[in-house]
């Protein structure tokens, strides 16, 4: 018996994959760590609650959405853009990191993580985040309720919900244009 594929392409980090056959059905998590050796994502609960798996779908529109990678299958981003943890630092002309995304770096300083497993998932939806922010600022008195929306379907473990919210809200701080005066 064999497993019925159908191709898919996409561009993920920047890159175009593709087409490659990949069986229908298959969940995106195990395309991307199976076909595209992308083992950043975490596969949690498997049922689409933890949010450790998520990815970044990038719009037609310039907006941004988090995708819960688990529960969604690979065909599904066929044609469409996707950013995983990996795609977030900079590197060099040898793929060396020279440089962490401002989240991840804000995450390093604050200690944000214990074990780590849930922080893929943090670092895609803080980056969704402040995409949000730089298109649609809000007011000082709203980074606390705004952050806390923005995380609060993240599960972790071993409980780094406030070093991750104090690095978040360090960075939508520190970073010009995110935050508007008043209410």
């Amino acid at each position: 018996m064999s497993i019925a594929t159908k191709p898919i392409t996409l561009t993920v980090n920047g890159k175009t994959v593709g087409p490659l056959p990949a069986p229908e059905g298959l969940m995106m998590i195990d395309f991307l760590h199976e076909y595209l050796d992308l083992t950043g994502s975490r596969l949690g609960c498997g049922q689409g609650v933890c949010h450790a798996c998520v990815v970044i779908l990038d719009k037609s529109d310039g907006t941004s959405e988090e995708v819960r990678s688990c529960i969604t299958g690979a065909h599904f981003f066929d044609g469409k853009k996707v950013r995983t943890v990996e795609g977030h630092a900079k590197l060099n002309d040898k793929g060396e990191v020279v440089a962490l995304s401002p989240v991840q770096q804000k995450f390093l300083e604050h200690f944000s993580f214990q074990c780590g497993y849930c922080t893929p998932g943090f670092v895609n939806a803080a980056t969704v985040l402040l995409e949000r922010l730089k298109r649609t600022p809000v007011g000082r008195d709203q980074i606390d309720e705004t952050i806390t929306e923005s995380l609060n379907a993240h599960i972790c473990r071993c409980t780094g919900y406030v070093r991750y919210f104090e690095a978040v809200k360090d960075v939508v701080l520190n970073t010009p244009g995110l935050v508007k005066e008043g209410k």
